[in-house]
């Protein structure tokens, strides 16, 4: 199934059914009066937040929902059955828009819900409330009213939903850096891995546990370039998943050092997310330099050194040879149990 994380679709709940004008029939009772029954209430239209999914493709494929309409009233004082809610599951991180036209064509888009949890339920459209039977309408000065209420309509509105991953971890770096093999070395996930440019089109999660069972999430953001932040690339189009992330792993690989300055190279990502977005750039990092394993020994203790001189923490690994993982996934899970620390708990460690 492919990644989509955007799409447009109309939704609208239903309508409340018509109350009914009876009147009662019976043998020996005269004047029996009105007996008709209320119409039913129309189903409401729920958008629900589930893990289980992924992706907005399906909503690429089919772009109309509508909750069924109430039942209308019957004679004998009988109520028409309530139409049942139509509850639309989305992935968790989607944000609904509600979307606006005015007479001269302009658009106005307004967040109406941000489904950040597993099953939360918003209710987004509500149905229409059924029409009144003429019983109601009964009084002393007309005692047979042969009308009664239709049913309220529903509501129909346009939605655009917008998928923001929800991940504890996003990796950053530039295309071939080594993502996709770091996360598949570290998890079940299996992204597409090849030795050019972009091979990751989609984000990729992983999921790992400790042994006491605690669960890391790991979004896999495609390589990012230079301009990215102004649609070059790739470009915003998986920027924004950096958004949901709760912290960064930042892998450079060994072939896009400057060996005299090796902190450089972390620079130029890290202005694309301050161009794009302030706060991002002031989440926390955990800066790595991949592919050791095309240095020689001497080369790579050279680099470490030079690195050390800087006074800055960086992890060098070989996602590919499997060295240095334990340390960095270590960090990750330091850095993740500091963020769900409360802050007096943070202050005593």
């Amino acid at each position: 199934m492919r990644f989509v994380d955007e799409a447009t679709i109309k939704v609208s709940s239903g309508k409340g059914g018509n109350g009914c004008a009876s009147l009662r029939r019976e043998a020996n009772v005269p004047k029996g009066g009105p007996d008709g029954g209320d119409g039913g209430k129309g189903g409401d239209l729920i958008f629900r937040g589930s893990s289980r999914l992924m992706t907005l493709y399906d909503f690429r494929l089919k772009r109309m929902y509508g909750a069924k309409n109430g039942q209308q009233g019957m004679g004998r004082d009988r109520y028409g059955k309530a139409a049942d809610d139509l509850i639309i599951d989305l992935p968790v991180g989607t944000l609904v828009y509600e979307v606006t036209e005015e007479e001269d064509g302009t658009t106005h888009e307004k967040l109406i819900a941000d489904l950040v949890e597993d099953g939360t339920a918003i209710t987004i459209c509500e149905g229409g409330r059924g029409g009144r039977g003429n019983l109601h309408f009964k009084s002393s000065t007309n005692r047979t009213p042969r009308y009664a209420e239709p049913g309220f309509p529903g509501e129909e509105k346009k939605i655009r939903l917008e998928l923001k991953i929800l991940a504890d971890v996003g990796l950053l770096g530039l295309p071939s850096a080594g993502k996709s093999t770091f996360i598949s070395k570290i998890s079940a996930a299996r992204p597409k891995i090849a030795a050019y440019p972009f091979t990751t089109l989609v984000p990729n999660l992983g999921v790992i546990e400790d042994d006491d069972y605690n669960r890391m999430v790991i979004a896999d953001i495609p390589g990012l370039i230079e301009g990215a932040s102004e649609g070059r690339g790739l470009g915003i189009t998986f920027l924004k998943h950096v958004e949901r992330t709760r912290f960064l792993v930042h892998i450079l690989a060994v072939e896009d050092l400057n060996r005299e300055d090796p902190l450089d190279g972390y620079e130029m990502l890290n202005q694309e997310l301050r161009e794009y977005n302030a706060e991002i750039a002031e989440k926390t990092q955990i800066k790595v330099i991949n592919k050791i394993d095309t240095l020689s020994d001497e080369e790579l203790e050279e680099l470490k050194a030079t690195v050390a001189a800087t006074g800055e923490k960086v992890f060098f690994i070989s996602a590919l040879r499997g060295d240095g993982l334990d340390e960095l996934l270590a960090e990750m899970w330091h850095q993740l149990s500091l963020l769900e620390m409360q802050p007096d708990e943070i202050e005593e460690n």
